[in-house]
């Protein structure tokens, strides 16, 4: 009998969890129970002659289908915490968990979403969806129909057979979360996955999101440069202190989604928190 190994784990294939169902591992988790920690996490860049503390004792609890948007000062080691997170960059110290299992390097129950697309120009919208089924095994007529499900659920059934250079830049970033979402990973990662769009689409991007993440209860860490986004996605907001970033205030979001950014209560967080921006960008 054919076998899979998953993180280190074996499952049989009449019972096993695939690599495109790593969600399955941590299916006893309940919904606003831990399902992440990241403990006292440190990374120090070196050179030949310095070295550099780009985050220091950065401790962080993340509930079963929470949202958590990380902001900060700019350079001040987001997207270092996420590749750390992601299993792309060791850490200097400290620890990593989803459930039970520690991450040290990338692994199929991390899903990443990044800022600069990271699509196969020479496949088509559906073909770039398929990718990582394809390297799992899904079997092609399951993965077509996944594939398809999650193209529309990003609004682009009518590009499946599109090629990327075809596409815009939002519809690109729809096709990278896609390709994410339809492996089912545990948490998803997304790196500034807006950054680079227009302002209607930014908004029209994250009121995709929302959607999406409404219907399917994922686990998401999103990294933004955007008060406005953090606030408008997020069930708390993590604010970074400058570097070395450690946390400075988490800051939780009250109301449903989707919310109003024309509420006073929207405006006024909005306001808090980019006042405890304010103070770490202060110039020494």
């Amino acid at each position: 009998m054919s076998e899979i190994k998953v993180e280190g784990e074996r499952y049989k294939a009449k019972d096993r969890v695939r690599l495109d169902r790593t969600d399955e591992l941590f299916k006893d988790i309940a919904e606003g129970e831990p399902i992440m920690n990241i403990e006292h996490l440190r990374v120090v860049y070196k050179t030949d002659n310095a070295e550099t503390v780009a985050v220091e004792d950065f401790t962080l609890q993340v509930g079963k289908g929470e949202l958590i948007s990380i902001v900060g000062p700019s350079g001040c080691g987001k997207t270092t915490i996420l590749r750390s997170i992601a299993g792309l960059l060791q850490p200097t110290s400290g620890k990593i968990t989803i459930g039970n299992k520690e991450c040290t390097s990338p692994g199929s129950d991390r899903g990443m979403v990044f800022q600069d697309f990271a699509l196969f120009p020479w496949r088509t919208v559906l073909k770039n969806v398929e990718f990582g089924m394809e390297v799992a095994g899904v079997p092609k007529e399951e993965r077509r129909a996944r594939a398809l499900k999650y193209i529309k659920a990003v609004g682009l059934e009518k590009f499946a057979d599109s090629r990327i250079h075809e596409l815009s830049g939002g519809m690109k970033q729809r096709v990278g979360i896609a390709r994410a979402m339809v492996m089912h990973p545990a948490v998803i990662l997304m790196d500034e996955p807006f950054g680079a769009l227009d302002a209607q689409t930014r908004n029209i991007m994250q009121e995709m999101l929302v959607k999406i993440v409404e219907h399917s209860a994922r686990t998401i860490i999103f990294v933004t440069h955007s008060v406005d986004e953090a606030l408008y996605l997020s069930d708390r907001v993590v604010v970074l202190s400058k570097r070395p970033s450690t946390i400075y205030k988490i800051v939780d979001v009250p109301g449903n989604r989707p919310r109003d950014r024309t509420d006073p209560k929207f405006t006024e967080l909005r306001k808090t928190i980019l006042g405890y921006l304010e103070k770490q960008n202060v110039m020494e």
